[in-house]
C-alpha cells in the first residue's frame, strides 16, 4: 500500500462529525493566501463605498458589526482545528513515548543502568497513569 493509498483510506474512515469536516474545511480555506486577498477585497469595496452611505457613523458601525461576526465565527472554528490538532500531536508522541518505553524496558533486561532511566520517562510522560 502506497502513501495515497494510506492517505485515502483514513480520509475514508477517519469517523469525523460533520461539523469536524467543516470545520477542517473551513481551515484549509481561510489560512491561504487567497483569503487573505479575499478580505482586503471586502475592506476596499467598503472603503469605496463612502459615498453611498448617507451617514459617516453607520457606514463605520457595519463594517465593525461584519467584521465582528465573522471575527467571532473564524475564531471559533479555528480554534477548534487547533484543539484538533494539537491533540493528534499529542497522541502521536504518547505512541512515541510509549515504543520508547518498551524499547528500554527490553533493553534494560541487559543494561541495569537502563532501568533508571526509563522510571524517569515513565514518571516524566505517565505512562503507567494511562494503562
Amino acid at each position: 500500500m502506497d502513501h495515497h493509498d494510506a492517505s485515502e483510506s483514513r480520509k475514508q474512515a477517519d469517523g469525523r462529525s460533520p461539523f469536524d469536516k467543516f470545520v477542517e474545511a473551513a481551515h484549509q480555506r481561510v489560512s491561504r493566501a487567497p483569503f487573505f486577498g479575499l478580505c482586503v477585497g471586502i475592506v476596499l469595496v467598503w472603503f469605496a463605498s463612502v459615498p453611498l452611505w448617507p451617514d459617516l457613523k453607520s457606514w463605520q458601525v457595519a463594517i465593525h458589526t461584519v467584521a465582528s461576526v465573522l471575527s467571532l465565527l473564524l475564531l471559533v472554528l479555528l480554534e477548534n482545528a487547533s484543539r484538533r490538532a494539537e491533540e493528534a500531536s499529542q497522541e502521536k508522541l504518547n505512541v512515541l513515548a510509549e515504543a520508547l518505553s518498551a524499547l528500554m524496558v527490553s533493553r534494560a533486561q541487559d543494561d541495569p543502568k537502563l532501568a533508571e532511566s526509563v522510571r524517569k520517562l515513565h514518571e516524566a510522560i505517565g505512562l503507567e497513569d494511562r494503562h
